[in-house]
């Protein structure tokens, strides 16, 4: 017995410096990680600061408990912790205990400025591990916890974070900019700036990057401040942590929000703040490019009611690869009231010296923009109305363009924008974008809006169910002696088309033998088109076709596309830019036996279901509309359903 409870014993050390060691090896393993991840990081920082990524939530309940001080660099190892995001400014960052309360906690848990790390699943092996088991399993865990990691940080942000960790915050982009561009010379005399940058709940690696890129790619004399304003931020590493970061930062200020204002509040709110000649707005996920400012404030200082924007170069959701954005482009919007920037290869064409010369733009994306801050107040800021985001942008570009200003991109400044990735359940309140939309549509389209008010169907009911407070928008739209929306589309978009909508001539295109109604694959492209097929009916506008009197079948929000036939195969291909249609873009409707016929052909529309083709026929070929011999087959009866009748129609 004496013998046998030696030997328990020596086993029962031996058990426990395994785990100790299993232990050791985790935290060290994810010590060094981090510290090579963050070697560039602590190169260049010039200024002392909290950790890169502040403690969040982990979604599994801890099993093993380490205190760490809270200088100690073991914090940035990025691990989710329990909420953070209910203490208040200036609170002590510690996180609860999960374990049992009722046995005292270890003296250095008293320590004040520590945070308790927990660190998930550690001890969920059953079986002593051997030498390499256990370096599997840690290699293992690690790994699924990066995961798990990732995860949370692409449902929370949009974008993987993890990534955005492990990058510098001064990391510098590769040159993008025309070769004209880099010996233009600008005014010695060019206005100061205060570039304003709102956040709510933004990722801390982000914000800062953008910050950082602000302050080290602008020159000092055109700088008047960065003014970051926080629009009511609820994560815990945007309180006080954050105020720390920036009162070590020279020319930048932060304001909070007592209440949640949105994109066009909080920005407004910044400029009644701001010390600057000219109002930057730039989104709190950017990265500049050197030399981006300078060409922006002097098309200002040579006008002062225009609106000017970089170009809008895309970082990577999951990468965060920088991709440069092909000059010429312009911002632009359908009749749902969609932006979207909108590739303009023609402009090259017709002069090839224009590489650096700016582009009038109908609208501008709200990533960057750049305003006189007297011409930004004196045409009303942004819409006090607009609810949180969305579409703020659109209205402010149809706003200054009737209102006496103008709008354009310039291709010698670059500013690079963070493309977020919308998982299915992160898109805001649908109906908040469309009230957003209405404002829109009852403020500044006039009799116009009917055309919005088909193609989106939500609005049209909540339109009337309630109407907006608009007076004083109205009465400022009078008092500055804007121009209507048919001015705007004549001579600012007079590439929009603009639907006839017939009666018994537009709507949804629906198929009597099938019960569906024509669409087309959206992910082939917005411009290009693609082949047309039968899917269940939408109801929401989205599937709006118009037969015109150019016998043009015009289709989606912008009308940019047109029926077309490839072979037997019915597709979607841009529309002619002049008025002159080609005859394989002309079909006529017979009203009394819904045929759809295609002019050139003769042949009618019809709906082939996936595997009707005989084995012969090519593998592409799986279903979809194509061209038939006329019969009186259901499947080649159609007729055009408008969904709704707006007044004034």
């Amino acid at each position: 017995m004496r013998l046998w409870g030696r030997g328990g014993a020596a086993v029962r050390r031996k058990v426990l410096c395994l785990w100790l060691l299993l232990l050791s090896f985790a935290l060290v393993t994810l010590a060094l990680s981090d510290l090579f991840n963050n070697w560039d990081h602590h190169r260049n920082q010039s200024q002392p600061g909290p950790p890169r990524r502040p403690l969040q939530r982990i979604p599994s309940a801890p099993d093993l408990e380490v205190i760490v001080d809270s200088r100690d660099p073991a914090l940035e190892l990025g691990i989710d912790l329990a909420p953070l995001n209910t203490l208040q400014e200036d609170q002590l960052l510690f996180v609860p205990s999960a374990q049992d309360t009722k046995s005292p906690p270890p003296p250095q848990q008293k320590k004040k400025n520590n945070y308790k790390v927990l660190l998930p699943g550690a001890n969920k092996i059953i079986a002593p591990p051997t030498h390499g088991e256990m370096g599997r399993a840690v290699r293992l865990h690690l790994e699924g916890m990066e995961r798990d990691v990732e995860f949370s940080a692409l449902e929370k942000y949009g974008f993987n974070e993890v990534v955005s960790e492990r990058i510098s915050l001064h990391r510098s982009l590769p040159e993008a900019r025309n070769p004209e561009c880099l010996v233009e010379q600008y005014s010695e005399s060019l206005p100061s700036a205060s570039v304003v940058i709102c956040f709510h709940d933004e990722a801390w690696s982000t914000l800062l990057r953008t910050v950082h890129s602000v302050l080290d790619t602008v020159p000092k004399q055109y700088l008047q401040e960065v003014l970051l304003v926080d629009d009511l931020s609820q994560h815990g590493h945007l309180k006080s942590v954050l105020s720390e970061y920036v009162s070590h930062l020279e020319g930048v200020r932060l304001i909070r929000s007592t209440r949640r204002l949105g994109v066009g509040g909080c920005r407004s709110l910044g400029a009644a703040r701001a010390a600057g000649e000219v109002m930057v707005f730039m989104d709190s996920h950017c990265e500049c490019q050197k030399g981006w400012l300078e060409p922006l404030l002097e098309r200002i200082a040579q006008d002062r009611t225009r609106v000017v924007s970089p170009i809008m170069d895309v970082i990577d959701w999951q990468t965060f690869q920088y991709n440069a954005t092909q000059w010429p482009v312009r911002g632009v919007f359908d009749w749902r009231l969609d932006f979207h920037w909108e590739s303009n290869p023609q402009l090259q064409d017709k002069d090839p010296n224009s590489a650096v010369q700016p582009v009038q733009s109908p609208a501008l994306g709200g990533g960057v923009v750049a305003i006189d801050r007297h011409f930004f107040q004196s045409v009303g800021a942004y819409d006090p109305g607009m609810l949180l985001w969305g579409v703020e942008q659109i209205e402010l570009s149809i706003r200054v363009w009737s209102c006496g200003g103008s709008m354009e991109v310039v291709p010698c400044s670059r500013v690079a924008h963070l493309d977020h990735h919308h998982l299915p359940y992160s898109f805001p309140d649908q109906e908040m974008l469309q009230r957003n939309k209405i404002r829109i549509a009852d403020t500044w389209m006039d009799a116009y809006r009917k055309i919005f008010y088909r193609r989106d169907t939500l609005a049209h009911f909540i339109r009337q169910s309630e109407s907006p407070n608009i007076t004083e928008r109205l009465r400022l739209k009078r008092s500055l002696g804007c121009r209507n929306f048919h001015w705007y589309l004549t001579t600012v978009y007079p590439q929009l088309y603009i639907p006839q909508d017939r009666p018994a001539l537009s709507g949804e295109l629906y198929n009597v033998g099938t019960g569906s109604c024509a669409d087309y694959h959206r992910g082939q492209g917005r411009v290009h088109g693609g082949a047309m097929n039968v899917v269940p009916c939408s109801g929401t506008g989205s599937q709006h076709c118009d037969l015109n009197s150019e016998f043009e079948v015009r289709w989606g929000p912008s009308g940019a596309l047109c029926l077309d036939a490839k072979g037997e195969r019915v597709i979607l291909s841009p529309c002619p830019a002049h008025r002159t249609t080609a005859s394989r873009l002309q079909w006529k409707f017979i009203k009394l036996s819904g045929q759809l016929v295609h002019q050139q052909s003769q042949l009618c529309v019809e709906v082939v279901k996936e595997g009707a083709f005989p084995q012969s026929s090519p593998r592409e070929e799986t279903g979809g509309l194509f061209l038939r011999t006329c019969t009186h087959h259901p499947k080649q009866q159609w007729h055009f359903e408008q969904l709704v009748a707006p007044k004034g129609a």
